[in-house]
């Protein structure tokens, strides 16, 4: 909102300084500077409010030392994530974007699905919470709506690199700025498409409508078959992935930071014609707004995390964790780098793979033997080494260490083919 008035009064009254808000850089860093206080400031009013309120956190005893401490700490802390997430986003982006329109409707939609999810858990005192089905309805419709934004909406297109003989025969190559030599290198109409990145491979890109190809001429007008359970499958497991993170204080937020920063880099360098060129990747229009809205994102996670780390003085709950993850697997679906998460979300990766191993290990011993074995003292992982007796401090720490280590490979496959 701030944008449009600061534009109004920079174009009709040359309003000093009002220029500045055309600047994503600058929107981004009053976005992130805006969320931390909200979450810094309105934190502690908000852990006195649960408190008073009685919304504690009910442990469940899996034989954990330090667990029966945490026996009533304030939960629903995620309400905090989402009012600073959102709060920035309305006041420094240009909110007739689609790109933001579709982070908002992700925002919200997950952070009533994780609410819901709290307020069963809290206030009807059913530790399971929602069904999990219900759970992952709302996960998959979800899906469909972004995927069906994404495939139909006629304002979601990217820019191609052009083949060489074509560009050195259409085109002078004595030009006078690095933009201008940027703009020559793509095509100068955007097209819709349903390409992506791929890592360590030739061209860097992948078309989902390949995999429908033989399906005939008209394969790419049926491509949707395939890209929107792609992205209800990313979301999906993602989303779960945070949530079965947010199991040790401190760890879902500042892994979810991590990850945030990593993603600002890759939307500020997708939308920056110059950069994309540079690296060789294709260029999204109009896809640079969602810096200000990740450095919103960042900006609330990290702050969230003085009030969440060891000892916790509140939980995020799935109110915050369900959001968390979702809002990163749909930032990564717009700009076109789902696939990297695989590195960058490596955590998640690992925290999901240990729950499946365990279960699938337990079960199939269970049938074959008679009874239940495990790989590991308890999953998610985190808790294997508590098991093992680190202390939360340490686990956390190295976690953050290991996200880290991924979040700058994640950067470097950018040259890397």
């Amino acid at each position: 909102m701030l944008y449009y008035l600061f534009d109004y009064l920079h174009k009709q009254f040359a309003f000093p300084g009002a220029g500045v808000f055309q600047y994503i850089s600058f929107r981004a860093a009053m976005s992130v500077i805006t969320s931390l206080l909200i979450t810094i400031v309105f934190g502690g009013k908000m852990i006195s409010f649960l408190r008073r309120k009685q919304v504690g956190e009910t442990v469940r005893d899996l034989g954990l030392t330090g667990q029966k401490e945490k026996e009533g700490t304030p939960t629903m802390g995620g309400l905090i994530i989402l009012a600073a997430i959102l709060v920035p986003t309305l006041l420094f982006a240009k909110i007739d974007n689609i790109y933001i329109v579709i982070m908002l409707i992700t925002t919200v939609w997950l952070g009533a699905l994780g609410f819901r999810d709290d307020y069963i858990k809290v206030f009807k005192k059913n530790k399971e919470g929602m069904k999990p089905r219900t759970k992952i309805l709302g996960q998959v419709t979800l899906g469909i709506l972004v995927g069906s934004l994404m495939f139909f909406s006629p304002d979601i297109r990217i820019q191609e690199k052009q083949h060489v003989t074509e560009y050195s025969q259409t085109h002078n190559l004595q030009v006078s700025s690095t933009y201008e030599k940027a703009k020559q290198q793509f095509t100068k109409e955007s097209i819709h498409s349903t390409k992506t990145t791929i890592p360590f491979v030739k061209g860097h890109e992948i078309d989902y409508a390949w995999l429908i190809k033989f399906i005939g001429k008209d394969y790419q007008n049926y491509a949707w078959l395939i890209f929107i359970p792609i992205v209800i499958l990313i979301i999906t497991a993602v989303s779960n992935g945070a949530n079965l993170t947010d199991g040790i204080d401190g760890l879902a937020t500042g892994t979810s930071a991590i990850v945030g920063s990593t993603l600002a880099v890759l939307a500020w360098v997708s939308g920056n014609i110059i950069f994309a060129n540079y690296l060789n990747i294709m260029y999204i229009p109009n896809i640079g707004e969602l810096t200000v809205f990740i450095a919103a994102f960042v900006g609330a996670t990290a702050g969230f995390l003085w009030y969440n780390t060891y000892p916790a003085q509140i939980f995020m709950g799935d109110t915050g964790s369900l959001s968390i993850g979702g809002i990163i697997a749909v930032f990564a679906i717009l700009i076109r780098k789902e696939w990297l998460l695989i590195i960058l979300c490596g955590i998640f990766l690992i925290e999901s793979v240990s729950v499946m191993m365990q279960v699938s290990y337990f079960k199939y011993t269970k049938k074959e033997y008679g009874e239940g074995r495990r790989i590991f003292l308890m999953t998610p992982i985190h808790h294997h080494f508590q098991k093992k007796g680190w202390p939360e401090p340490k686990i956390v720490q190295r976690f953050f260490l290991i996200s880290i280590i991924l979040a700058v490979v994640t950067v470097i496959t950018l040259k890397l083919r």
